[in-house]
């Protein structure tokens, strides 16, 4: 009985290891309000970034790679939830003392990813920014992961101050001091005041610690290199278990701060302000590679599924982060502000060096890796996003999918075919609703609403019949 009772308790175990084996890691890496066409694999030369260009090299670059807002905390809403946000009414974008409010969040009755992933049996772990609530009830302890570190708003200064003892910091401001407009720059050149943007940066540290799990600590590192640093620390303790690791860093959101060594290493460039975003964009790649490194070591790579996307285009006055060839940027509903760098590789298992043209959607993030989890999804719960494994390795070769949607307060589009028909009342522009046909108009400059009737009639019924899928903001910071 003794030898029957030691053979089964061997068998389970054997068996649970070789379960465990066969559940591959997942690894999401988003970067923070960078623009489509700022990375090398994107067609810039300018800024460097050989690591993040090495996921297209080793596996999938998605032309048509969306997100579902135009800005961070409804975009992250999407992701974490695999469902376009509006469908439970999170629409909106909480920032500064909005975080505080107990109504501005995620709704709990909403199932992250990480719920998902860890009722399947992995380790979830998250590293950096969150953005989908500041009180208690929506840490991301409470939304389905066992490690987190990083912050709860919109935005955090990378370093403690005085900023300027080992970055260089540009900082907007409604006046410059001492009164005037213009630019400002400090003997150093360590500190810049910029009147550009017309108002003075958030305060983005109030109230807004750096948190372990639930608790806040004390932290000296430039945040990108932190992050990174607790992600690989992750990575290191459980290697030897199936996990999902989130990595939502804040580079290369403002404020904007670049460490000394990689202001050095683009002192070539003459625009201080594009010097700064250079450092932080290079920052962020390096420390992609040093999560990459980490899992080459560990033997990790060929079990391991990774995605890397940015929240939303980039705003190019404030950061000069270039969404081009597309239009506008951040908070708009042209392409520039939903249509991101977005790829994925998981060696042996994707093909290397594919370029796929037809489009995908960050809610695809959340039903792939609830796909090759092998979770049971609740049948009563609608998800909008597909597994992409299929079309990516050309099992299925069909589009993933016809239409996309977008709605922010009034600004809105749809997307089916490659007919776009969005308003975007938005800096300046009228209500009026504009046609496209992004097939041969890319960067939307030519307007059909007028000389296509027919498919302006057609793409307006599709835009009510899903507009009446949704519902209205359960949280609205204007009223």
């Amino acid at each position: 009985m003794l030898r029957f009772g030691l053979f089964t308790c061997l068998l389970l175990i054997s068996t649970f290891c070789l379960n465990a084996e066969k559940l591959p890691n997942i690894v999401l890496l988003v970067a923070d309000d960078l623009g489509y066409g700022e990375l090398g694999c994107q067609g810039n030369p300018e800024i460097p970034t050989p690591h993040i260009d090495s996921l297209a090299e080793h596996g999938v670059r998605f032309t048509q790679g969306y997100v579902t807002a135009a800005f961070c905390s409804a975009s992250r809403a999407g992701l974490m939830t695999g469902r376009y946000q509006t469908r439970f009414g999170y629409e909106f974008n909480p920032i500064g003392s909005q975080n505080e409010d107990p109504d501005a969040g995620l709704p709990v009755s909403e199932t992250t990813i990480a719920d998902v992933l860890v009722n399947t049996g992995y380790v979830t772990g998250m590293f950096g920014k969150w953005h989908l609530g500041g009180t208690a009830k929506y840490n991301p302890i409470r939304r389905g992961f066992d490690e987190f570190f990083g912050f709860l708003h919109e935005g955090h200064y990378f370093v403690p101050q005085p900023y300027t003892e080992s970055t260089t910091t540009w900082l907007r401001r409604k006046v410059l001091p001492g009164g005037g407009e213009g630019r400002w720059i400090s003997e150093d050149q360590r500190l810049i005041y910029t009147t550009h943007m017309g108002n003075t940066e958030p305060d983005y540290d109030a109230d807004n610690p750096i948190y372990k799990d639930g608790q806040p600590v004390e932290e000296d590192e430039y945040l990108t290199d932190a992050f990174t640093r607790e992600a690989v620390s992750f990575i290191d303790r459980h290697a030897d278990k199936p996990f999902f690791l989130y990595v939502p860093y804040n580079a290369v959101h403002s404020p904007m701060q670049g460490a000394d060594p990689y202001m050095k290493k683009f002192s070539h460039i003459e625009d201080l302000q594009r010097r700064i975003f250079a450092a932080m964009l290079s920052n962020l790649d390096d420390s992609v590679g040093t999560i990459l490194g980490k899992l080459r070591e560990e033997g990790l790579e060929e079990n391991t599924l990774i995605f890397f996307i940015s929240d939303n285009g980039g705003p190019t006055r404030e950061l000069t982060s270039s969404n081009l060839p597309l239009r506008d940027g951040k908070g708009s509903a042209y392409e520039g502000g939903t249509r991101v760098p977005f790829m994925a590789q998981w060696k042996g298992q994707l093909p290397a060096g594919k370029v796929y043209e037809n489009p995908v959607i960050s809610l695809d993030i959340f039903a792939t890796a609830a796909a090759i989890s092998g979770a049971d999804l609740n049948p009563r719960t609608h998800i909008d996003g597909v597994n992409l494994i299929p079309y990516l390795t050309g099992k299925d070769n069909g589009r993933p999918h016809e239409t996309l949607f977008w709605r922010i307060n009034t600004r809105t589009a749809i997307r089916v075919g490659d007919w776009k028909l969005l308003r975007n009342p938005h800096r300046g522009q009228g209500d009026d609703w504009e046609l496209y046909d992004l097939a041969n108009d890319i960067s939307e400059s030519n307007n059909l609403a007028q000389s296509e009737p027919k498919k302006f009639k057609e793409m307006m019924a599709a835009w009510k019949s899903m507009n009446a899928e949704m519902i209205d903001p359960v949280w609205n910071p204007r009223r």
